[in-house]
């Protein structure tokens, strides 16, 4: 029996380190996504505690205004840090839908030529089936004649 050679065998090798470049970089900005997450997180959690700050400083007893004064410039501060990490978020949103397109056209295009290899090997199979059945009518029939 013949060995099946696919002839875009190499076509094929080069989709798949394509898709596999293309996974890469989709993990890439997945990971950016979670980096600015956790720092949005860290934002809002200092916020927080900023706020609870200043209301205790504000609260009964002597007030420091130039306390209260420097947490809301510091809360102005850590508010425009939070749009600016929020931009970056939407914009990396953008990125990362970009690749995960480009990911699932890579990996059609690898599906495409292993359902072509698949169909090609079974086409050969099933004529080298045929070239064995011949041979094996061939030295049938030239047994019975002798």
């Amino acid at each position: 029996m013949a060995e099946f050679k696919f002839r875009l065998a190499t076509l094929l090798r080069l989709r798949e380190t394509t898709r596999d470049e293309r996974r890469a970089e989709l993990a890439t900005a997945y990971r950016a996504d979670q980096v600015l997450q956790r720092q949005l997180a860290r934002l809002n959690a200092e916020l927080d505690e900023l706020k609870a700050a200043a209301r205790r400083a504000a609260g009964p007893g002597k007030v420091n205004v130039e306390q209260l004064v420097e947490a809301q410039r510091y809360q102005r501060t850590i508010e425009s840090r939070q749009g600016q990490v929020n931009e970056e978020l939407a914009a990396l949103a953008a990125e990362i839908e970009r690749r995960r397109q480009a990911l699932l056209a890579a990996e059609r295009e690898v599906r495409t030529l292993e359902k072509l290899r698949e169909t090609r090997h079974a086409r050969h199979r099933q004529d080298e089936n045929r070239r064995e059945i011949k041979q094996l009518d061939e030295v049938a029939t030239l047994s019975a004649l002798r």
